[in-house]
């Protein structure tokens, strides 16, 4: 068993054949939960922790194989999907919304996410555009609970 690919491919969801990020991105999703239930501090911490990990371990495979931002690497989606649930908090609405907004963003990368994506190189540009889709997802779905919280 390959370690590094475990970490990268978060458990294999990566190679999941239709949509690898947005099977990293469920799987990322129930990995938080316990973590959010007790702490969003601790899940955003553990976001940036990972995230740094995750940049060197992403260089290190890109040099090795030549590659760039390979499809099954998906530990970028645990280091976005963490801080966008970290932003919202504990509530079904607020988790769902981050979800979706974190997806969104990370699918369409509009503004500097795209830039991100498509200027930065190597293991800081792969977490790095998706760490940016988790802050705008989480935000957005933060403005979206709230928003809910007033109407009803």
């Amino acid at each position: 068993m390959d370690v590094r690919e475990l970490f990268l491919t978060l458990f294999y969801a990566g190679r999941f054949p239709k949509g690898p990020g947005t099977a990293g991105s469920a799987v990322a999703l129930f990995l938080g939960l316990p973590i959010l239930y007790f702490s969003a501090n601790t899940l955003f911490l553990s976001a940036l922790l990972i995230g740094l990990i995750a940049i060197r371990q992403i260089d290190i495979y890109e040099e090795q194989t030549q590659t760039h931002d390979a499809k099954h690497i998906v530990i970028d989606e645990l280091v976005g999907m963490w801080m966008a649930m970290a932003i919202v908090g504990w509530s079904a609405v607020g988790i769902a919304a981050s979800f979706v907004g974190f997806r969104l963003f990370d699918i369409y990368k509009p503004s500097l996410i795209g830039k991100i994506d498509a200027q930065v190189k190597g293991g800081l540009g792969v977490v790095g555009d998706d760490a940016l889709a988790g802050i705008c997802g989480g935000l957005c779905a933060l403005a979206f609970t709230r928003l809910l919280d007033k109407l009803f």
